[in-house]
């Protein structure tokens, strides 16, 4: 192994560690927080904010496409090492998104405030407190996406410890508005929409203040590069389609729900969501440190090291979600139970649903990032994203004939596979990607680690009564099968051998401050 490779794996090791910290610590306030919210909001009043949110995240195609263009123009360019380049990606990125951000604004307050007015089903009462919702959701959509060349910046640069940092303000700022929510004496809903814009503009200038500190590119100034414009528009362009699946197939899908069975399911669909966002943010803390080195690797025409980047970025993340999805899978009937006062129906089932779909979205996505790297993307989005498309027309058929909301989970559990099935056809034709390593070293393994560690913690269940002994004993039980499967099932000898060499010089440090 060269001393660069040696390196990278510790620089993305540092980085997802400091990644997961700052998530595990962020997941247990939000997991405090939602509780509450949910409590002093109320069932209807939570429903209403994530399906309103909803309409307004459905204008972040146009949004995420541009990120994912930023984001590869400048991680590619810092593999080149081009700093003027830089310069000029980061200033036409800016003036990209001022321009978004008022069409944005005009999409907002043209089809959006009809659509929440004319379309959703909401009780009339609460009409005007949605209202409010709907403005402060495009405030804070905006804010955000003003941020995005910062934060795209950061990743590129790999300073995940700034993510670390903001992400717990954030989650601190997130406690302070449970505890105004307590004592405010108006209308919870609206309060809680502003207070949400308050933070959002915080964070928005604590990181535009550390990246013009820290990195020349940063400091913006008057461009007027056509060419850029175009390719990055031309990238975008192909992108956009790309995150416009993933809308439908989401904040679509809420409104599938909210048109179909009401906003208390609405309700049940938000907690779903909050668990299934925490599964996320883990495996997307390893890719996003991994991601930058997948770029590149592949600007630098390392194709072998790209793909072991590929292959043991999408096998580590799923056994990192399998780790600490497994308890949750198995006791989400007492967890729910215990971190809500009041659960809505279908929570329970949405839970366990929504991890094992997250799991096969998140299959892909360091296969995605080597796509995106290489700037020829038209047919990965022809083809991958129009089998990802079918979520939600296939969604509407099942509802219209009569299926229960549940129902909308195997869709996209069907769908996905095919997906990613798809998403591997591609990678062999546009990175000459080596399909059955991937097959063999990547999801046989999963599926074998997935079903030994399923064993020991389904005994358990079976032998006690529901209850908090029952609970720590089937986590510690999901922990320590995940682990040993992992290791002996999952990993190949090399991977062995460092883990174990790892674990015996942990050890011989600790013996020797002792």
């Amino acid at each position: 192994m060269s001393i660069e490779t040696q390196s990278n794996n510790k620089r993305i090791a540092r980085n997802t560690l400091l990644l997961y910290i700052r998530t595990i610590l962020v997941m247990v306030i939000s997991l405090y927080t939602s509780r509450v919210i949910l409590s002093v909001l109320g069932v209807d009043n939570y429903g209403i904010y994530n399906v309103v949110g909803g309409v307004v995240a459905m204008f972040s195609v146009v949004s995420g496409a541009l990120s994912g263009s930023i984001s590869r123009f400048i991680t590619f360019e810092l593999g080149h090492g081009n700093v003027n380049r830089l310069r000029t990606i980061f200033s036409t990125s800016i003036n990209i998104q001022i321009g978004i951000s008022l069409l944005i604004f005009l999409l907002g307050e043209t089809i959006g405030f009809w659509f929440l007015n004319n379309k959703i089903d909401i009780p009339a009462e609460r009409l005007h407190a949605a209202n409010w919702v709907l403005q402060c959701s495009l405030a804070t959509f905006i804010i955000n996406l003003i941020s995005v060349p910062y934060n795209a910046v950061i990743i590129a640069h790999e300073k995940m410890s700034v993510f670390a940092y903001v992400s717990i303000l954030e989650a601190a700022l997130k406690l302070f508005i449970v505890y105004f929510l307590y004592i405010s004496a108006w209308d919870k809903l609206i309060v809680y929409s502003l207070l949400l814009v308050l933070v959002a503009i915080v964070i928005r200038i604590v990181y535009g203040v550390y990246c013009n500190r820290y990195f020349a590119e940063t400091r913006y100034q008057r461009v007027h590069d056509r060419t850029l414009l175009r390719e990055m528009a031309l990238f975008a362009g192909w992108g956009f389609f790309t995150n416009a699946v993933y809308m439908f197939n989401t904040q679509g899908i809420n409104i599938l729900i909210n048109l179909s069975f009401g906003v208390t399911v609405n309700a049940a669909r938000g907690i779903a969501t909050q668990v299934e966002a925490a599964m996320i943010k883990f495996v997307n803390d390893f890719t996003t440190a991994l991601n930058p080195q997948i770029t590149k690797s592949y600007a630098a025409r390392q194709m072998n090291e790209m793909y072991k980047l590929v292959n043991r970025g999408a096998k580590f993340s799923a056994f990192l979600t399998l780790a600490i999805s497994l308890p949750v899978l198995f006791e989400a009937d007492y967890i729910l139970g215990l971190w809500l006062e009041e659960v809505p129906p279908h929570t329970v089932a949405f839970v366990r649903l929504g991890i094992i779909a997250t799991m096969l979205d998140r299959l892909g996505n360091t296969g995605y990032t080597a796509c995106m790297a290489t700037g020829t993307i038209r047919r990965y989005v022809l083809l991958v994203s129009t089998v990802g498309c079918l979520v939600f027309p296939v969604t509407y058929l099942v509802f219209e004939i009569g299926a229960p909301v549940e129902a909308v989970y195997v869709v996209f559990c069907g769908v996905y596979v095919a997906v990613d099935a798809v998403r591997l056809y591609v990678m062999k034709g546009l990175l000459k990607f080596p399909v059955m390593s991937f097959v063999r070293g990547v999801i046989g393994r999963i599926l074998l680690v997935a079903m030994v560690s399923c064993i020991l913690p389904s005994l358990v269940i079976y032998m006690a009564d529901e209850s908090f002994s029952r609970l720590v004993i089937s986590t510690m039980v999901c922990l320590a099968s995940s682990i040993a499967a992992t290791y002996y099932v999952g990993f190949d000898s090399h991977e062995q051998k460092v883990v174990t060499q790892k674990v015996v010089n942990i050890y011989k440090n600790k013996i020797k401050r002792i």
